[in-house]
């Protein structure tokens, strides 16, 4: 029997209002496991996954392991460009979030599908790959560097067009993807991007030439997770009234 994966559409929404929900989503889940463990063997854990899309004002974040020197501007331009700046406990560096990007927060309890964050980080890998590949682009991995890339392995060329960064926490998952669709690379200027000094970052639009429909690339992205995690993809509505959406 396939695992329900519950999608939900947050829209635009602050990044830690998002963050607080993962937060709360992820104690949910392991708070189960938790009384699913007291109750004794043979007991199975009442958690639920969930696929949570949304877009934030503009934010750079950074990883529990990134390096503040990674910012380049100071914090009266942030505040005189309207950028926030939040540290976070998830993987990986410094990145940025804005308009016409989709980020996605898979919230899913690995132990239902397998115990191995590295499989894991390659299966939202190949989520991203597949949905960029409907596109006409070619998304490829680059040794020792989570994400989605082009032409990793040209000096020169290599770019990012999905950066990726994860918290697990008794084997659930929070944070995850953000895939630049139609997104302002300038912010980009403004930071050393994952820490990487020596390869660029890059957006879908600016590969194809056009400016895509990102609701047509989130519904794509939906269907390659479905495949690629043996899943059934579930509509949700469960935030839409607490958020006003």
């Amino acid at each position: 029997m396939k695992q329900q994966i519950i999608v939900n559409d947050l829209g635009r929404i602050p990044y830690q209002e998002a963050w607080d929900l993962q937060e709360k989503l992820l104690k949910e889940n392991t708070d189960a496991k938790a009384a699913a463990r007291a109750e004794g063997e043979g007991a199975v854990p009442q958690t639920r996954h969930h696929l949570l899309f949304c877009e934030h004002p503009p934010v750079y974040t950074l990883g529990k392991s990134g390096h503040p020197e990674n910012l380049l501007v100071s914090d009266e331009e942030l505040a005189a460009k309207g950028i926030q700046y939040v540290q976070t406990n998830r993987g990986g560096d410094i990145t940025f979030h804005g308009a016409d990007q989709i980020v996605g927060y898979p919230i899913i309890d690995l132990e239902r599908f397998y115990a191995d964050i590295g499989r894991y980080l390659r299966n939202l890998e190949e989520v991203i790959i597949r949905t960029i590949g409907d596109y006409g682009l070619t998304g490829e991995r680059s040794s020792g560097e989570t994400g989605v890339w082009l032409e990793p392995g040209v000096p020169g060329r290599a770019r990012k067009i999905c950066a990726m960064g994860v918290r697990c926490s008794r084997w659930v998952t929070m944070h995850g993807f953000a895939l630049n669709v139609n997104t302002d690379l300038s912010y980009f200027n403004n930071i050393i991007p994952c820490g990487i000094q020596d390869k660029s970052v890059t957006s879908m639009q600016k590969e194809t030439g056009r400016t895509l429909p990102v609701e047509e690339v989130r519904a794509r992205i939906v269907h390659h997770f479905a495949d690629i995690f043996g899943a059934e993809m579930v509509e949700g509505a469960l935030f839409a009234a607490e958020n006003g959406r």
